[in-house]
């Protein structure tokens, strides 16, 4: 069964490990403590919500998921591209207006439990 979303979890995992090597061997010289910290939140926010990602497909997979897991996983990706996407900006130098998506991706990180949370109470 072709399940795309257990694909982009593992494809956002995999890009979350290589980022995090690359902060840590190529960028952490270069960026100053504050960069540092809006690197490493981004990458961990991303490893977390790539796995959440990856569980929600599975869950489509092995039981009749709705509207909530669509909505679920759409808010996951909203959430890592807008938040973490934001923090790896910034902390390569991007313009400060930057930061002002960081917070809408962490509202679709909410809205993306708070659908998994809602479906899997219906299902049970």
């Amino acid at each position: 069964m072709n399940n795309p979303w257990v694909g982009m979890g593992a494809v956002f995992a995999a890009l979350g490990v290589l980022a995090g090597a690359f902060g840590a061997h190529a960028l952490s010289p270069h960026l100053d403590a504050r960069a540092l910290g809006w690197y490493r939140t981004a990458g961990e926010y991303l490893i977390w919500h790539a796995l959440a990602l990856v569980a929600v497909g599975l869950w489509v997979q092995t039981h009749a998921a709705g509207r909530a897991a669509r909505v679920a996983a759409v808010a996951f990706v909203a959430g890592i591209v807008l938040f973490s996407g934001s923090l790896y900006a910034l902390a390569l130098g991007a313009p400060r207006a930057v930061a002002m998506l960081t917070p809408v991706g962490g509202l679709a990180f909410i809205v993306g439990w708070s659908a998994f949370a809602v479906g899997a109470w219906r299902r049970t």
